[in-house]
């Protein structure tokens, strides 16, 4: 099901030119953190559109666009992904990434295409209060673009009464709107574990400190860790996601090893305890190995927590779409740092279906359906007449 745009000043090319758009973006693709090319697309197409105040950067290589007309009424905020995956693309489309193991595998590309066509329709049929901020955020994939933009001067100014983002969503019907209030997308972080003991000859492993028991130990107390009775209500998972030991050489007994696990669950108090108790697994496993040990953490997303009254402006959008609405009973597993925006303002993320056939995130044959575009793209026109009834007229 695909929403379509009602008569709105717009030309018979304006879809055409957002489908371009994406697939120029997905042509260009660039890695969390260097996404220079990838704003610099952007910001040419965003220029065209006119808003009043363009900020760039802003978190890094970020952008922002803000359309308002100075008088008060409130302030929506949507959000897009800009990065790619390290990811080798095996489809042979005219615009598959011209970067080799680089490519937009979670259709980023197309969640910039949608909010760049709200600049066009925004440009179009200018809202008479109000203001819309169009954000276009670097570094999603690895949790740190979301935090950089919040802690950026730029972004404090900024205020918005609630903040939105979709997501497309494979294996889901097109067009269906999938969201719940409360925890939508889980906490989870990385989990870098490394043992050190000493190295011997595989002759006499007596005279070293081999970290190969407790390292399966680690492993299988981590993978069970969920299942203690602190979590026995509560939705939890550590999963191993590597795991080295010494070298290949079968006159070596090893003397170090290396695990790394992620941890997730669907509130960040969980987190907390999460790590904890994770963190006296390992010590407990080497203590009597004399073993060092060394804990890190990295890519860490805090759980994104929707708004009820965002939930119910989604819906009402969707409907008036003529959408369908599913909704659902637990938070994605997967982690998003759009938590980063919900634990500050009122806000929500809700999934947008790619099709049942369509391959899932991630995997190498993915591509966003360029017609996801306009039904994305309307969804969000209706989100901004939801909230602007009754307070903002629109020409």
């Amino acid at each position: 099901m695909n929403y379509k745009l009602p008569n709105l000043n717009l030309p018979d090319a304006f879809i055409d030119s957002l489908t371009a758009l994406r697939r120029d973006l997905h042509k260009n693709a660039e890695l969390s953190g260097q996404e220079i090319n990838t704003s610099k697309i952007i910001l040419d197409f965003i220029r065209r559109c006119a808003p009043r105040k363009i900020i760039s950067p802003i978190g890094g290589h970020g952008l922002g666009c803000i359309f308002q007309t100075g008088s008060a009424g409130p302030t929506l905020l949507f959000r897009a992904e800009m990065d790619a995956l390290p990811i080798q693309e095996k489809n042979e489309h005219h615009y598959k990434s011209s970067t080799s193991d680089i490519s937009h595998m979670c259709g980023h590309d197309g969640h910039m295409a949608i909010a760049a066509g709200l600049a066009g329709l925004l440009h179009a049929n200018p809202p008479r209060r109000g203001k819309i901020i169009l954000l276009f955020q670097p570094a999603e994939e690895t949790g740190q673009g979301a935090a950089a933009i919040v802690n950026d001067p730029e972004y404090s100014a900024l205020k918005p009464d609630y903040v939105f983002a979709l997501h497309n969503m494979p294996g889901k019907e097109k067009g269906t709107v999938c969201i719940k209030s409360g925890a939508f997308n889980c906490a989870s972080v990385g989990m870098t574990i490394k043992l050190a003991g000493k190295t011997a000859h595989a002759s006499r492993p007596e005279d070293g400190k081999n970290p190969a028991l407790p390292m399966c130990k680690i492993i299988q107390e981590l993978t069970a860790l969920p299942s203690a009775s602190e979590f026995k209500d509560i939705f939890s998972m550590v999963t191993v996601v590597f795991a080295r030991l010494g070298e290949r050489s079968f006159g070596t007994a090893p003397g170090e090893a290396e695990i790394r696990a992620t941890l997730r669950c669907d509130e960040d108090r969980v987190m907390e305890l999460l790590m904890k108790k994770a963190g006296h697994l390992v010590a407990k496993c080497v203590e009597s190995r004399g073993l060092q040990h060394n804990i890190s953490w990295r890519e860490e997303f805090s759980a994104s927590v929707n708004d009820e009254g965002a939930v119910e402006i989604v819906c009402a959008a969707a409907k008036k779409a003529g959408l369908k609405v599913a909704f659902l009973k637990q938070p994605r597993r997967w982690s998003e740092d759009f938590g980063q925006f919900t634990a500050r303002y009122p806000g929500a993320m809700f999934l947008l279906g790619a099709g049942e056939t369509c391959p899932p995130l991630h995997s190498p044959e993915y591509d966003f359906p360029d017609d996801l575009i306009q039904t994305g793209l309307g969804i969000y026109w209706e989100i901004i007449n939801q909230v602007f009834k009754s307070k903002c007229d629109h020409n």
